[in-house]
């Protein structure tokens, strides 16, 4: 497993219940700015390997991003229990539930 792959992971594994980050700023705080399709690609291969909280990752926009009706509705409601508030059917305000940590702690 690569370096970037393991930072991904932690920093996944930190994000607080009731906070967000996004794939960009993952891909950011481990290393590799320019790399969020492969924190992607970590979360769908290794979400259920490692317990990640996949819920706690979206788009730049604060939206869930799945188009699979089924994985949009089980992300939304995973978020709406631990307290998050969407403004539309498909964003939440970002500001209010983005998770900033120190990228050097990873």
């Amino acid at each position: 497993m690569t370096d970037f792959t393991n930072k991904v992971i932690r920093i996944i594994q930190s994000i607080p219940n009731g906070k967000v980050m996004t794939y960009g700023q993952i891909a950011k705080a481990a290393g590799s700015p320019r790399s969020a399709r492969q924190v992607v690609r970590i979360l769908h291969s290794m979400s259920k390997k490692y317990g990640l909280p996949w819920h706690r990752v979206i788009n730049s926009k604060g939206e869930v991003g799945f188009r699979d009706e089924e994985m949009f509705i089980t992300q939304k409601l995973l978020l709406e229990s631990e307290g998050i508030q969407f403004n539309t059917e498909r964003s939440l305000p970002l500001k209010s539930y983005l998770w900033n940590i120190d990228s050097e702690l990873y």
